[in-house]
């Protein structure tokens, strides 16, 4: 069998970029030992690539900061989502809309990290 472990986001702000992702996304920020930080989510995670931390080897044409479109699954309904986002001072980009997702239709609200790479909250309820 083949599961999903990580990939890779590219951030211009370590302090910024932490504090968004432990604070609104609700990840583990995690020291990965090279002087930068990953972003875990359970049993996956987000690797970064950072001031002062790019890995090797890279993609060809790796990712730059905003670069990134990623999904996660909210737990709750897609309303409540909204109302999370509002309390960190977040206005949804688009949403919400149906959309399609891992476990098939979903209610989706789209948003942007301090880098402006789009992210998107799927619930399934």
């Amino acid at each position: 069998m083949i599961a999903f472990d990580h990939c890779v986001i590219h951030v211009s702000d370590w302090e910024r970029s932490n504090a968004f992702y432990h604070d609104v996304l609700k990840a583990e920020v995690v020291e990965n030992g090279a002087g930068g930080f990953a972003y875990r989510f359970g049993p996956v995670q987000l690797n970064c690539h950072g001031p002062g931390a790019i890995g090797e080897p890279r993609a060809q044409a790796p990712v730059m900061p905003g670069g990134s479109d990623l999904c996660f699954e909210w737990q709750g309904p897609i309303a409540t989502a909204v109302s999370h986002l509002a309390s960190h001072g977040i206005a949804p980009e688009l949403g919400p809309v149906v959309r399609f997702g891992a476990k098939g239709r979903g209610s989706s609200v789209y948003f942007r990290d301090p880098d402006g790479s789009l992210l998107e909250f799927i619930s399934y309820r």
